[in-house]
């Protein structure tokens, strides 16, 4: 109804300006207002184009990778040096890697780094023989833990038809294990299986339908949304016997109001 679309509205707007804030609002509120489990699954940063690149001095023999891509999402990743370095190298390394990676897709830049930085001098140099080991790593997707938003597990643990031993611990498996979210997710949707147009509407997948044995008792509701090129999912997991109608909604309406705020976020062509 108009109300609950207002009280979406209201609270992902309060978190507009970091995206990572947007994903876990967009969460929290789907949770609080259909009481069941809520899930933001972030898109595959892979498939993203490369914004930007920082190399930030920690210590003579490591660094902290910053990448930035054009939808907005960002990735952080620690890395040790085979040589001592001084923070001074890092500046000309930095520049070097923009001027030639930059507008490329993350998995392009994996599969042909070492071919793009040929002839330019940097062989040898400690940073670039740590990026040329460590591209699977960097140019990667996200670890499993860090691309998933739940919210709301209590909610499923309220509903009669889990107060069976065996449907409690396949409750709790499923809140431990992000795996088998994600895994419900991408082959339920194919979304992320790099298909551009990938799911229009809603989809709606009950019991046995469902990739996992193990959710026979639930349905998932669920719908992607966009953020550029990129195509990520949300949805909501609850017992079969759920509010289809209200939530459909729901969910309806918050990835439309997501896709919308999150290319509203995105910088600038540069």
């Amino acid at each position: 109804d108009v109300q609950t679309q207002e009280v979406i509205n209201t609270e992902l707007r309060k978190s507009i300006i970091d995206i990572e804030e947007i994903y876990s609002t967009a969460s929290k509120i789907m949770s609080r207002i259909t009481d069941q489990l809520a899930c933001v699954i972030y898109p595959k940063i892979e498939t993203g184009v490369l914004s930007r690149i920082q190399l930030v001095y920690l210590a003579s023999n490591k660094i902290l990778v910053v990448i930035s891509i054009v939808s907005g999402l960002v990735k952080t990743i620690t890395l040790e040096l085979t040589a001592n370095i001084e923070e001074k190298q890092i500046d000309d390394v930095q520049r070097l890697l923009n001027e030639k990676l930059a507008g490329l897709r993350l998995k392009d830049i994996k599969e042909t780094i070492t071919e793009r930085l040929k002839d330019t001098g940097v062989d040898g140099n400690p940073i670039i023989t740590m990026l040329y080991d460590s591209a699977d790593r960097i140019f990667n997707d996200f670890k499993t833990e860090e691309k998933v938003m739940i919210s709301g597990a209590k909610n499923l643990l309220k509903h009669p038809e889990f107060e069976d031993p065996l449907k409690f611990e396949n409750i709790v498996e499923l809140i431990e294990d992000k795996d088998i979210i994600i895994h419900i997710f991408e082959n339920s949707s194919g979304i992320f299986l790099e298909r551009s147009s990938a799911v229009s509407g809603v989809n709606i997948m009950i019991g046995s339908e469902l990739p996992d044995m193990k959710m026979g008792d639930y349905s998932l509701v669920m719908k992607e949304y966009r953020i550029g090129d990129n195509s990520g999912a949300m949805g909501i997991i609850g017992p079969k016997r759920m509010d289809y109608a209200k939530i459909i909604a729901i969910v309806d309406y918050t990835a439309g109001l997501l896709t919308e705020f999150l290319t509203g976020n995105q910088p600038a062509d540069r």
